[in-house]
């Protein structure tokens, strides 16, 4: 890796403080840039994500799309662990540290809503920014892609139900609106768009193409880091104003990400997974498609309410925290494919 990306756990702490200290002194124009939204998707967000994930679909051939069978225990695990584990262990988080072990520090009217925030976060698993972290620990691209769209297809069926479900109530208004916007403008359309320029590079050559993917990375990291300074200054003025309401809502995040994370790595060791597919299916398995929990929340409790803050926490700690699993995953490496390697009837194909 270049300085820029060996470095880039430092870069985003600082975009996250210059995020939250811009959104306290310039709210009037944060307040601008986060009204410009389609069925609450901001668009200036979706503007950068999608020069985020653009570069790692161009990376993407559609012709061996159909290998990723041979990574089925892969998706199996991340499946697992996105739909039968994540959600509910998060409500069992969420109950014993807000409910319980720090209840006493929090405003008591605003324990459940809390609650309710972590919910649904854990309960929309990542899209766009997965494209990323896949990318950055080099996992297995059409594996990525193909549990992506996977989930996005279950998430439009359970989303709902599941929430309703966890928050113990008969029936929720979901913003469908924003659930299928998110799905076309994050996976949809850049598919569509990297793919027509993908075969465009191509008919120049090689050379070409990798010419153009060389200067693209960079640009694709200074979207993620601008971003950040987005989403923590829309939120800077919340963040200064109650900052031990922050810290107690990021411990059940923080412990869930690790959990799941690991779980999920553990699982494809297991299972004879190859790293390639394992080390996305661990971060797939652990993050969150934040974009859509922040605005289910606002939508079902209101931009000030409790619910919305603790989204907001799991974007604070989603860009830390998921870089720090990819370290972990890629320095375990040796390990990972050492016991995987010993699993009868591992067949999958290591890089």
């Amino acid at each position: 890796m270049g300085i820029f990306e060996r470095y880039l756990t430092l870069w985003v702490a600082l975009c996250i403080v210059v995020g939250v200290a811009l959104g306290h002194v310039m709210p009037g124009f944060f307040g601008m840039v986060a009204a410009a939204e389609v069925a609450k998707v901001n668009m200036p967000v979706a503007a950068l994500i999608w020069l985020m994930i653009v570069p790692m679909l161009l990376k993407i051939d559609f012709g061996a799309l159909g290998e990723v069978r041979q990574h089925w225990r892969g998706v199996g695990v991340t499946l697992f662990i996105n739909w039968a584990v994540k959600p509910f262990s998060m409500a069992l988080l969420g109950s014993f540290f807000i409910g319980h072990l720090f209840a006493p520090w929090l405003p008591s009217g605003q324990i459940s809503s809390y609650i309710a925030g972590l919910i649904l976060l854990a309960a929309a698993p990542c899209t766009a920014m997965v494209f990323v972290w896949s990318n950055l620990c080099e996992g297995e691209p059409h594996y990525t892609l193909s549990q992506v769209a996977l989930n996005d297809v279950i998430m439009v069926f359970l989303f709902a139900p599941l929430v309703g479900l966890l928050l113990g109530v008969a029936s929720i208004s979901v913003p469908w609106g924003t659930l299928l916007l998110s799905v076309l403008l994050y996976i949809v359309v850049p598919v569509i768009v990297a793919q027509l320029w993908r075969k465009a590079l191509l008919r120049s050559g090689r050379d070409g193409f990798e010419r153009v993917m060389r200067t693209l990375q960079p640009l694709s990291l200074m979207a993620l880091l601008a971003t950040l300074v987005l989403l923590f200054g829309f939120q800077g003025e919340q963040i200064v104003r109650q900052p031990l309401v922050i810290a107690i809502l990021a411990v059940p995040i923080l412990v869930q990400v690790y959990f799941n994370a690991g779980l999920a790595y553990w699982l494809s060791r297991r299972f004879g997974v190859a790293w390639c597919v394992a080390a996305p299916a661990a971060l797939i398995g652990a993050s969150n498609f934040f974009e859509l929990a922040v605005a289910a929340a606002i939508s079902l409790f209101g931009l000030d309410s409790g619910a919305a803050l603790a989204t907001v926490v799991g974007v604070l700690v989603e860009v830390p925290v998921m870089l720090s699993v990819v370290r972990i995953v890629k320095a375990t490496r040796g390990w990972y494919e050492a016991g995987s390697s010993q699993v009868p009837g591992a067949v999958e194909a290591r890089r």
